[in-house]
Order: structure tokens, then C-alpha cells, then sequence
């Protein structure tokens, strides 16, 4: 069995599924096999868990009201109504005076069109930048989906372990969640919470290695994405603690809030 799933799994099929990008022929495929093999199955399960957390990680807020600005410029483009007003005149007014009423009418028109057109230029201009700020908005989310592409790889590894870390009595909301890759020699983590902390304090995770701490960095809670951290080969485990603003050179372990073996 494992002839047919294997050479499947490598094959990259259940990424372009979950992306949406299979023909039918290889979504029919692709369901069969999920529908089979558990193994399938179990692959694509993680696959699905890993793409939440990089589009979490990736997510990146939109402009607010791009979309509605552009369509509310266009369907303001105004309409330039004339009200035709038919002035009587007496018969006994002279010709010349009702030449003079005439061209004064025209010039005003003439003045009212030439600011309405200055608007309507005006106008068109901002729909112009608003359309070009969308296309670049576009394709900077085409970047993104490529990055998140390239995680969701990474992330789906099999030589990539992944470690659930959890806080303890002292912080029982934090979670944050680390990817290894001693093959690649990589690390990245994941930070789901962290639990509020008085300004003056911030949490530094550390990586064990040869009974000493190693500082691995801050974590913040306003930065709550997918990063990568400094790999430590040979690292017996992961630990977070609290320590003064700004990080400290020396862990204090006294202020554990969590741990969690890599051996």
C-alpha cells in the first residue's frame, strides 16, 4: 500500500488541493485517495492545521473602505443637470437687451460647465489612485500567498518536529508552538497567547544546551506571527520566562512560566 501512498504524498497534489488549484482530474484523485487512507487523510488534516497557522501568521489587514471608496467614486461621478428657465419677454423690450440677457446666460453656463469639469478631473483622479493603490495591494497579497506557500511547505516537512508549549500555573494561557528542522537546521515559532504582563516585564524564551540558557529572543504579544528563531543543534529544551523589559543576558529561572523537552 505504502507503493501507491507514498509516491502520492510526495507528489504535491494535497497542497495544490487545499490551495484550489487541482483540475477535476487530480481533485477527483486527490478526494479518492483522502477517502481511502487514513494516512491521506491524516496528511491532509495537517496540512489544513499548518496553512491556518501561516495565513494567521501572514494575515495582513487591508486597507479599510479601499474597495467601497472605489465604488463610491464611481457611481458619484456626477450629473450635470441644466434647468432651462423660459423668461418672457415683454415685446417692447428692445433687441439689445434681450442680446445682452442671452449672452450673460451663456457666459455663466459656459463658467458653471468649466468648474464641473474641474471637479469631474479632480474626481476621476482620486478613483485613478485609489484603482492603482488596489493593484498594488493585489500583488502584494500574490507575495504573500507565495510566502505562505513556501511556510505551509516547511511546515509540512516530514523532517520537521513540532512542540505544543504550554504555560504553567504561573501563566496558564500562554501557548506558543515551535517548529524544528534539525535536517535544515531551522526553528520557527509560532505565538498563539500570551497572557497580559505589567509594562515593566516581557517574556524571553531560551533554548537548554550543555547546561547553559541560550537567549533565543522576546516574545511579544502585538507580534503574534510565524518567525523564526535561532536553531540550536543539540538543544534539550525549550523554556520561557518572565524577566525585565527588554530582555535579560541570563535567564531567571526562578521566573519559569514554561518548558518543554526536545529530547
Amino acid at each position: 500500500m505504502n507503493e501507491k501512498i507514498n509516491p502520492f504524498l510526495s507528489s504535491g497534489l494535497l497542497e495544490k488541493y487545499l490551495l484550489g488549484e487541482t483540475t477535476s482530474a487530480e481533485t477527483e484523485k486527490v478526494e479518492s485517495y483522502i477517502s481511502k487512507y487514513p494516512e491521506v487523510q491524516n496528511a491532509y488534516n495537517t496540512l489544513q492545521f499548518n496553512l491556518e497557522v501561516v495565513a494567521r501568521s501572514n494575515a495582513i489587514e487591508a486597507p479599510k473602505g479601499i474597495l467601497n471608496k472605489v465604488l463610491d467614486e464611481l457611481d458619484e461621478a456626477p450629473v450635470i443637470t441644466l434647468n432651462q428657465t423660459k423668461n418672457r419677454y415683454k415685446k417692447w423690450y428692445k433687441y439689445s437687451i434681450a442680446a445682452s440677457v442671452a449672452a450673460l446666460i451663456f457666459a455663466g453656463t459656459s463658467y458653471l460647465f468649466y468648474n464641473q469639469n474641474q471637479k469631474l478631473s479632480e474626481e476621476n483622479q482620486v478613483v485613478v489612485d485609489e484603482i492603482f493603490d488596489l493593484r498594488s495591494d493585489i500583488e502584494q497579497n500574490n507575495k504573500m500567498l507565495d510566502n505562505v506557500m513556501r511556510q505551509l511547505l516547511k511546515l509540512n516537512n516530514p523532517e520537521t518536529e513540532k512542540y505544543i508549549i504550554k504555560g504553567n500555573e504561573r501563566a496558564k494561557d500562554l501557548k506558543t508552538v515551535a517548529y524544528i528542522n534539525a535536517k535544515e537546521r531551522t526553528s520557527m515559532i509560532d505565538v498563539v497567547s500570551l497572557p497580559e504582563l505589567p509594562e515593566e516585564q516581557c517574556y524571553q524564551i531560551w533554548a537548554e544546551l550543555q547546561g547553559k540558557m541560550v537567549n533565543l529572543g522576546i516574545l511579544n504579544k502585538a507580534d503574534r506571527q510565524l518567525r523564526n528563531i535561532p536553531y540550536m543543534e543539540d538543544a534539550l529544551a525549550l523554556s520561557i520566562t518572565i524577566e525585565p523589559k527588554g530582555g535579560n543576558s541570563i535567564a531567571s529561572v526562578e521566573n519559569s512560566v514554561a518548558q518543554i523537552s526536545l529530547q
